[in-house]
């Protein structure tokens, strides 16, 4: 018996064979897709988020304006982060602490909910759930001495 003809008998003792085998592989397949695709896109917030983060302490923070306390410094970071991440699976946070000789370090958090290719919320996928993504980032300054960095 030729090797073709065996397929053949295989293929046909098992009709239907390849359709489960989709069916299982499939939903495994689309939460790995999913999976990276959300990853991709957490990091990328993430660079992003940094280098917008550090550049608003630096605008809002260093050299504060005349009676400017570090609350208002918050609200201004805030704001400007807001505006660059206006996305709804996105949020921003920023709070301050250690105001002790005029050292205050800022801290910004971006919370990220996955998504389902950029478009809506997505909390799971075939009974998968997807936990919301957290990233924080922190940067000390002088308020007295602007420009000064730590």
């Amino acid at each position: 018996m030729d090797g073709g003809k065996a397929m053949a008998l295989i293929n046909k003792a098992r009709p239907g064979q390849m359709t489960i085998e989709f069916v299982i592989a499939f939903p495994v397949a689309l939460i790995i897709g999913f999976t990276a695709i959300n990853a991709m896109l957490f990091f990328s917030e993430c660079a992003a988020f940094d280098r917008l983060f550090r550049s608003s302490v630096y605008t809002y923070a260093s050299s504060p304006g005349y009676e400017q306390d570090i609350g208002q410094s918050c609200a201004y970071i805030t704001d400007a982060l807001r505006s660059e991440f206006t996305e709804d699976n996105l949020q921003v946070e920023v709070s301050s602490s250690g105001v002790s000789g005029g050292i205050v370090e800022f801290q910004g958090t971006l919370k990220f909910a996955p998504t389902l290719f950029g478009k809506g919320s997505l909390t799971g996928v075939f009974g998968v759930s997807f936990p919301e993504l957290t990233h924080s980032e922190s940067i000390a300054v002088d308020v007295y001495k602007p420009g000064v960095f730590l």
